[in-house]
C-alpha cells in the first residue's frame, strides 16, 4: 500500500481540487478502447484453449506467456496477446491451411489474467484487491468487504487514470444490484482506484 500512496493521494486530490468536483456517470461513460465494440482482448496471463476441429493434435491448451506469445502445435510460438479471440483463430486458421484442408478453428479464453486495483473510502477493507481481468465494480466492492454504514450508495467512484487526465466515473450501487445500463457491464483495468464516499 505504501508504494501506491502517493499515486492515490494525487488522485483523491485531483477530485477535491475544485468546489464542485467534475464525474461522469458510468451510463454515460464511452471507454475509448472498446467504444468500437471490440469484444476482450487476450493479454498475457490468460490460458487460452485452441481448438481445431476434428484435430486434437493440433488442438492446445496453454497460458499466454509475458512476450504475449504462446505455443501451438505445428506453428511453434504464435503472438496471441493483442487479438480477441475470434481475430486470433482466423489467423491461426488461415496459417494452419498450409497442413489441413479448410480448418476450422476456434479460440476460448479459459482463465483470465489477475489484476490488482486499489480501494479507497468506505469500504471494510481498503488497500489493495486482487481479482481476475474482467471484473466489475461489484465483484471489487465484495472483495473489500463491501460498503460500511457511512458508504453513500450513489457515490461510488472508479478514478481511471491516464498520462493526459483522470477521469472519475461515478457509480450508483442500486443500479449495479440490478445489472442496469452501461454501468453492469464497465470492467475494472490495472491502475484504477475505486473510492467510496
Amino acid at each position: 500500500m505504501r508504494v501506491v500512496a502517493p499515486i492515490l493521494l494525487a488522485a483523491v486530490g485531483l477530485g477535491c481540487a475544485t468546489s464542485k468536483p467534475t464525474f461522469v456517470w458510468a451510463d454515460e461513460y464511452s471507454d475509448p478502447i472498446t467504444a468500437d465494440g471490440r469484444h476482450y482482448v487476450i493479454e498475457p496471463g490468460d490460458t487460452i484453449w485452441v481448438r481445431v476441429f476434428n484435430q486434437e493434435n493440433m488442438s492446445t491448451k496453454g497460458r499466454v506467456r509475458s512476450d504475449g506469445m504462446v505455443a501451438v502445435p505445428f506453428l511453434n510460438d504464435v503472438q496471441a496477446s493483442g487479438y480477441t479471440p475470434d481475430a486470433l483463430a482466423a489467423q491461426l486458421q488461415s496459417r494452419l491451411k498450409d497442413y489441413i484442408n479448410a480448418p476450422q478453428v476456434t479460440v476460448s479464453v479459459e482463465e483470465l489474467h489477475s489484476i490488482t486495483v486499489a480501494v479507497l473510502g468506505e469500504v471494510a477493507h481498503p488497500g489493495q484487491v486482487t481479482t481476475a481481468s474482467g471484473a466489475g465494480v461489484l465483484q471489487v466492492l465484495a472483495a473489500s468487504g463491501g460498503l460500511t454504514e457511512f458508504g453513500h450508495h450513489n457515490r461510488i467512484y472508479v478514478l481511471r487514470l491516464a498520462p493526459e487526465r483522470t477521469t472519475r466515473i461515478r457509480f450508483d450501487l442500486d443500479e449495479l444490484y440490478r445489472g442496469e445500463g452501461k454501468a453492469s457491464s464497465f470492467r475494472m483495468r490495472p491502475g484504477d482506484v475505486l473510492v467510496v464516499e
